[in-house]
C-alpha cells in the first residue's frame, strides 16, 4: 500500500487511521473469457476497483497479459473436460512460484473460487501473513446438477461441508452476493463475517428502446439469459410458451451456452417460432433487451443471477422462479413477477397476464428499472473496499 496525503477523491479508503489505495490480487480459475456469470462479474469487479484508484492484478489460467499472473490449465478426461468447457469454464493448475510472486506484491488477496488454485494460494498467503478474503460464487447445487444430483440433499450438504472445512473457515471475511446465500452459509455453519455485496450492475445497462429487427417485428419477445444446464430450466420456459394462449405470437430468445443446447433446440422445434439461441456479448445483449417485451428467469438454483438484474435495470419486467435454492426472487416487486419453480402452467399464466396487460407492463418497467439502482456496481465496489480495509486492519494491526 502507498500512503497518500490526499484526503478526498474516489479510491482513497481509511485503514488504520491512514489513507491508502490498495494493491488487490484477485485469484480466480478463469478470467480471460467472459463466457460465464462468475467470470463476467470478476472482470467488471476488477475494472471497477481499478477505476476507483486501486491497483488490481489477477492470478488465473490462460495467456500472459499485463497485470496477470498466468497459470496452466488443468485438463481432465475428455468427457469431463467437454462438460466443463461447455459450461464456459476452465480450471487453473497452481504454479507455486508464480503465486508466491503475485501474493508478495499484494496488500490483500481475494479468492473467488474454492478450488486448487485458491487452496494453494491461501496456504502461501497464510505463510506470508497476508490479508485474505474470499467470495462465495460456487453454489454446490450448480456442481451437483451437472451430474444430475442437484436435488440430492446429501450430495449438496457434503459439498457445503467440504467447502467450509477445507477452505472458507480459514477466512475472517466472506463476500456473499445475496442475502440468500449468506443465509445458506450461516445455516451450514460458516464462521466468517459475511458481507452481503451484490456483484453489481454496470452502467451499460439502462432503459432504452430500439426498433425491433425484422426477425422480431410484430412478435412478443421473451428473453432469458443463462447457461444451458440442468438447473437453469430453460425447458420449463419453452414448455410454458407452448401452453400460452398467445404462443403463436411469442418469440423466445435463450441467451447462453452449455451442454443442454441440443436438447433445448429439439424441445423448441415445435414452437411457432423456434427459440433464437446463442452466446451474445454485452453490446448485443443490451440491444436484445431493448427489443424484448418480457424477461423470464426460470432457474431453480442461483446465488444472485446478475443477468436477471441487468435485464431489470434495462427496463424489462421479470417473471422469476420462486425457488428455495435461488436468490433471484429478491428482485420481484410483487406476486405478478413470481411463479412456482418448475410449474409450467403457473409460468404460462404469468406470461399471458403480462402479454394481455401492456399498460401495466410499461408502468412496471419504469418501476423495476428504478429498483435496480440500489445494486449498481459503484455501490458494490465501495462495500468490497470496506471489506478489504477491515481485513487489512485486522491482519496488520
Amino acid at each position: 500500500m502507498e500512503r497518500t496525503e490526499k484526503c478526498e477523491g474516489a479510491g482513497f479508503r481509511e485503514v488504520c487511521g491512514m489513507e491508502y489505495d490498495m494493491k488487490i490480487l484477485l485469484v480466480i480459475d478463469q478470467f480471460d473469457q467472459g463466457n460465464n456469470g462468475t467470470t463476467i462479474s470478476a472482470r467488471r469487479f476488477a475494472q471497477a476497483l481499478a477505476a476507483d484508484g486501486n491497483e488490481v492484478r489477477v492470478a488465473a489460467a490462460g495467456k500472459p497479459a499485463r497485470g496477470k499472473y498466468p497459470m496452466p490449465e488443468i485438463h481432465f478426461l475428455p468427457v469431463a473436460d467437454s462438460i466443463i468447457r461447455s459450461q464456459g469454464m476452465v480450471f487453473a493448475k497452481p504454479n507455486r512460484s508464480v503465486l508466491e510472486q503475485a501474493i508478495a506484491w499484494a496488500d490483500v488477496v481475494h479468492f473467488m473460487m474454492p478450488f486448487a488454485l485458491s487452496r494453494v494460494g491461501l496456504r502461501i498467503a497464510k505463510e506470508m501473513g497476508k490479508p485474505v478474503t474470499a467470495a462465495f460464487h460456487v453454489q454446490p447445487e450448480n456442481i451437483t446438477s451437472t451430474i444430475h444430483l442437484g436435488k440430492n440433499k446429501k450430495a449438496n450438504e457434503l459439498l457445503y461441508e467440504w467447502f467450509r472445512d477445507d477452505f472458507y473457515n480459514e477466512f475472517t471475511h466472506i463476500h456473499c452476493p445475496s442475502p440468500f446465500i449468506a443465509g445458506q452459509l450461516k445455516e451450514h455453519g460458516y464462521q466468517a463475517k459475511l458481507h452481503i455485496i451484490s456483484n453489481g450492475v454496470s452502467d451499460e445497462f439502462y432503459p432504452r428502446v430500439r426498433q425491433k429487427e425484422p426477425e422480431l417485428a410484430h412478435k412478443f419477445v421473451i428473453l432469458m439469459i443463462g447457461r444451458y444446464s440442468e438447473e437453469k430450466r430453460q425447458d420449463v420456459l419453452i414448455e410454458a410458451v407452448k401452453r400460452s394462449a398467445h404462443s403463436h405470437r411469442i418469440q423466445l430468445i435463450l441467451a447462453g451456452q452449455g451442454p443442454k443446447e441440443r436438447s433445448l433446440r429439439w424441445q423448441g422445434r415445435s414452437l411457432r417460432y423456434p427459440p433464437i439461441m446463442g452466446f451474445f456479448d454485452t453490446e448485443r445483449l443490451c440491444e436484445l433487451m431493448a427489443m424484448s417485451d418480457l424477461y423470464v428467469h426460470a432457474a431453480d438454483v442461483e446465488i444472485e443471477a446478475i443477468a436477471c438484474l441487468e435485464a431489470v435495470a434495462s427496463g424489462l419486467v421479470p417473471v422469476i422462479a420462486d425457488s428455495p435454492l435461488s436468490a433471484t426472487s429478491q428482485f420481484a416487486l410483487d406476486h405478478r413477477s413470481l411463479f412456482e419453480a418448475g410449474n409450467v402452467d403457473d409460468l404460462a399464466e404469468r406470461i399471458d397476464w403480462w402479454y394481455e396487460h401492456a399498460t401495466a407492463r410499461h408502468q412496471m418497467a419504469r418501476v423495476y428499472a428504478e429498483s435496480a439502482n440500489q445494486y449498481r456496481l459503484k455501490n458494490s465496489i465501495r462495500k468490497a473496499e470496506q471489506m478489504f480495509a477491515e481485513e487489512i486492519a485486522e491482519t496488520l494491526g
